[in-house]
């Protein structure tokens, strides 16, 4: 235990003075706070013909309001949140190799176990912070959006606050650890990255698009990593894609299924990550 405390205090300090988790952070926040409220408000400001076109000013209004956060946190994840934060799992990982900081702690530091499961504890923390971080910077754009608005400042439901949290947690936790195991496998940060965002924006999508077409492409497709994250988003509240909602929001499974499938990747790609750091690291 001295020395996964050692390894995941050692990882924090390194995420903490990381250019690229800050940059990759940001980049985050400005998407959400761009699609989960900038667009969605100067369409109702214009009669629901901006971003929305024909949408209800009325949904519009009410889906920026404080009683909206939890949703608004959650829908951008499947599809944009997972892609960041599957960069920032690879960008971990390739680092590690790249700079030669794991070949050093794994044969005169704490070991292979401690070193992962130290890195594993810091991303945690980074997912944990994201989740709180978008959570407390919604609910005041939205409080100040009610304020704007003469509106009434309506909290959402604790229960409500409670999934979204729980749901967005388990969307960035899946796509980081996908990440880092891919991260491990290529031991090349650019390769790594460059993988999860064709997966995430790219091939997801399309094979749900041609599993319309062949039938027997349903089964596969309703059990992959995205579908997984985008039927929790839309169990939370999101609205899918087929409806007009955000990007990667689909509702091919019930919210059980698809977090009984999502806790089942995040514990593959954790053991695969493992797995492969185990290879010679010279």
């Amino acid at each position: 235990m001295t020395a996964l405390t050692a390894s995941t205090r050692a990882e924090v300090l390194r995420l903490r003075r990381w250019p690229a988790l800050w940059t990759l952070g940001g980049v985050w926040l400005l998407l959400n706070i761009t699609f989960g409220y900038v667009f969605p408000y100067l369409s109702y400001r214009n009669g629901g013909g901006f971003a929305n076109e024909g949408a209800d000013p009325r949904q519009l209004l009410a889906d920026v309001m404080p009683e909206s956060v939890p949703v608004a946190v959650v829908q951008g994840m499947p599809m944009f949140g997972g892609a960041i934060l599957f960069a920032l799992g690879a960008l971990t990982a390739g680092s590690g190799y790249g700079w030669g900081t794991w070949k050093t702690a794994f044969t005169q530091g704490p070991g292979r176990s401690a070193v992962l499961g130290g890195t594993l504890a810091a991303l945690g923390g980074v997912v944990v912070a994201v989740v709180l971080g978008t959570f407390a910077i919604d609910l005041g754009i939205a409080a100040s959006l009610a304020s704007v608005e003469g509106q009434g400042i309506v909290l959402p439901a604790a229960g409500d606050v409670a999934r979204g949290l729980g749901g967005g947690a388990l969307i960035l936790a899946l796509w980081t650890a996908a990440g880092l195991a891919v991260g491990t496998l290529t031991r090349n940060p650019a390769l790594a990255v460059a993988l999860g965002l064709v997966w995430t924006l790219a091939v997801e999508n399309l094979l749900r698009a041609v599993s319309s077409l062949l039938d027997w492409l349903g089964p596969i497709t309703d059990v992959l990593p995205g579908t997984a994250a985008g039927s929790i988003a839309s169990a939370v509240g999101g609205n899918p894609v087929s409806e007009g909602g955000s990007p990667g929001v689909v509702d091919n499974l019930g919210g059980g299924a698809a977090v009984t499938v999502a806790l089942c990747y995040l514990a593959v790609f954790v053991v695969v990550t493992g797995v492969l750091a185990r290879r010679d690291v010279a």
